[in-house]
């Protein structure tokens, strides 16, 4: 059920901006690294012990190609069952606490203003942490399925080319870090995307209309429309036009930008 806060004047209030959570971004990217270290571990474990096996034989024609091809095949299947098993609860998990956190925060810059909200599960509310369990879903068996397809053709390349086991290992270490990478980018993105989403579902539930754009003027590479958006009113239910299309602070890749509330006045 909606329903409408208003300052009690005239004039409107303008709250304070709810930032992702920090500490739990750096939590959930653990989360995800861990996973992918086991991963890697491991496939570097066998993948050795199998290359050592057939060492005379791969100095000499390709044929032993066909044991090393197996056996990255099966380490690909078990991998990415066990992403594909664990990233439902990962999901779960992230989607429960970004929700519970953005809502805490959001209830903090209400009571700091002078309002008492206490935030339901809405139907709203449920739809929004679905759609987040769902691409938090893709996301974490995506990490998987890319690592387990570019392990499978360094292997392959090392052994057509008929390169040591030492450049193996040493491609399989530059896919592993570029991998944390990606972990790491995709933890803070999907913070900071549902943190967004929560705050914006949460003004319109109350009556919220409009908002104030904050640019975070944080990381290497700043959009100069999100810069240029800094500071500017605008419609919760529209978004600004940046760069042709309707955008939202926090909810395109690697925005950082946050927003302040505008609690409209009560006119007496």
């Amino acid at each position: 059920m909606r329903r409408a806060i208003v300052a009690p004047s005239a004039k409107p209030v303008t709250l304070a901006p709810v930032r992702p959570n920090q500490g739990f971004n750096g939590a959930y990217r653990r989360r995800l690294t861990r996973l992918i270290d086991l991963m890697h571990t491991s496939l570097v474990y066998w993948l050795r012990a199998c290359w050592r096996a057939n060492e005379p034989e791969l100095a000499q024609d390709a044929s032993p190609a066909r044991v090393l091809r197996r056996t990255i095949a099966k380490l690909s299947r078990r991998w990415q069952r066990r992403f594909d098993e664990l990233a439902p609860a990962l999901a779960q998990g992230f989607a429960d606490s970004a929700m519970g956190r953005a809502d805490g925060a959001f209830q903090s810059s209400l009571k700091r203003a002078g309002f008492a909200v206490d935030f339901r599960l809405t139907r709203e509310a449920n739809d929004a942490l679905q759609a987040t369990i769902g691409e938090n879903v893709g996301l974490i068996r995506s990490i998987a399925a890319e690592h387990l397809a570019d392990a499978e053709g360094i292997v392959m390349r090392r052994v057509q080319t008929g390169q040591a086991l030492g450049d193996l290992t040493n491609q399989l270490q530059e896919r592993y870090g570029f991998t944390r990478h990606r972990a790491a980018f995709i933890a803070r993105d999907q913070n900071s995307k549902a943190t967004a989403t929560v705050v914006c579902m949460r003004q319109e539930g109350l009556g919220i209309t409009e908002a104030i754009w904050l640019h975070s003027h944080g990381g290497k590479h700043l959009r100069a429309s999100h810069l240029a958006a800094d500071g500017k009113r605008y419609k919760i239910s529209e978004g600004l036009c940046l760069d042709g299309v309707w955008a939202w602070p926090g909810r395109e890749p690697n925005c950082r930008c946050v927003s302040r509330s505008v609690v409209p006045g009560l006119d007496r």
